[in-house]
């Protein structure tokens, strides 16, 4: 970043910090504070460590999606999400296997810590829950605060992984045209946006994979904001797609957050550190020409030539993105990392089932999906995994 543009974010940056402070004490004279909750993220460790993170957050008291719910209704919730009270400083407790650990949220409300279990995790099941408690906090509270935190583990008979991107790659975003995107995304709710057609039964699928146990996990990594968490978590769950962790990135003008930071940054970041906490697990990545994942996906295969065995990029229908997206396929050839750019969703199962990755008996039931939610109501945003 040149020198300009560091001084003016850093600049921001401290207007930011001293307009909260100053809204903090005036809120606080005023005793103007609503009720605080824990929002925990779903994330992911390892037998011998856990990665748990969350916030703390005042409750605006976001309203659950509904399938009728007005445009105006979809404003005001999307507005309480962007317009978050933190609350910093704020003293959590996180009980496991008998051991209690604490933590101090930071100026953002944000809190992480790093687990290491007296013994070794059971493998039985691929989620854990781990409890976190608000035991102190400098706004008034509640006693009694908790909020369960769900880690992903993955089993060691999983077969690969998959590493995801979310917006236009499950979900119809447009997230390469501002106007776009932010039509999309402020006058919908999780159960008014759907995902392309296809992509539920392609991704559970993968998946099942090859062993019949349902337990390759999934990590979905993405640049868009922690502030539409629970949006995104909604979404995945109401259509039942995998879970798995979700890794947004903060919205803010400190740490050139609001300028938007690397995209590409960001989600090399995530998915290297995806490979490198699990070293003996390959994996497969599907993002969408609309933005970098092609030159991201390409930068993590020269980093870990051996981990990736099949790249699949939906092709969201711009000829430029396009052609950059065929040219880093054919660079990958000499990898011989596979990496598809398809108009649906049924190709790249196709190819998956060619690898061994799913079963061919999926295909159909893939190829039912594709064809049935085309016959969704219209209004509703419905178009191919892979293409419309």
């Amino acid at each position: 970043m040149s020198d300009w543009k560091t001084t003016f974010v850093n600049y921001l940056g401290q207007v930011e910090e001293k307009f909260d402070d100053l809204t903090y004490r005036l809120r606080k004279r005023l005793n103007y504070f609503n009720p605080i909750q824990i929002v925990p993220y779903r994330s992911y460790g390892t037998p011998n460590r856990l990665y748990i993170k969350g916030r703390v957050l005042e409750n605006k008291g976001i309203a659950q999606a509904g399938d009728k719910d007005t445009i105006l209704n979809n404003l005001l919730n999307m507005y309480k999400r962007f317009e978050s009270d933190e609350v910093m400083d704020a003293r959590l407790q996180v009980k496991f296997q008998g051991q209690t650990h604490e933590i101090i949220s930071d100026r953002e409300g944000y809190f992480v810590i790093n687990l290491e279990p007296p013994t070794p995790l059971p493998l039985d099941n691929v989620w854990h829950e781990i409890e976190v408690e608000l035991v102190e906090a400098q706004i008034p509270y509640t006693p009694g605060i908790k909020a369960t935190a769900e880690v992903l583990v993955p089993p060691p008979d999983a077969e690969y992984g998959i590493i995801s991107d979310i917006d236009d790659t499950i979900i119809h975003t447009s997230a390469y045209s501002a106007l776009s995107m932010s039509r999309v995304v402020f006058l919908n709710n999780a159960r008014t946006r759907l995902p392309f057609a296809g992509v539920s039964e392609f991704y559970r699928s993968l998946q099942l994979g090859r062993n019949g146990k349902r337990n390759n996990p999934f990590f979905y990594v993405s640049s868009s904001p922690w502030n539409l968490y629970d949006l995104l978590k909604d979404f995945l769950d109401l259509n039942q797609i995998p879970a798995g962790p979700l890794l947004l990135r903060d919205f803010g003008l400190m740490q050139n957050k609001f300028m938007g930071g690397s995209h590409m940054g960001h989600k090399f970041k995530e998915i290297q550190n995806i490979l490198l906490t699990y070293p003996e697990l390959n994996f497969v990545l599907i993002g969408d020409s609309g933005q970098e994942d092609a030159n991201i996906y390409r930068e993590v295969v020269k980093q870990f030539p051996t981990r990736i065995l099949a790249i699949y990029i939906r092709d969201v229908q711009l000829p430029d993105r396009e052609k950059m997206a065929v040219a880093v396929s054919e660079e990958l050839k000499g990898h011989s990392v596979p990496m598809l750019v398809v108009d649906n969703s049924v190709e790249a199962a196709e190819h998956a089932a060619q690898l061994g990755l799913i079963y061919q008996e999926a295909l159909p039931e893939i190829e039912h999906e594709k064809d049935k939610d085309k016959g969704l109501k219209p209004g509703k945003e419905t178009a191919d995994l892979f293409g419309s």
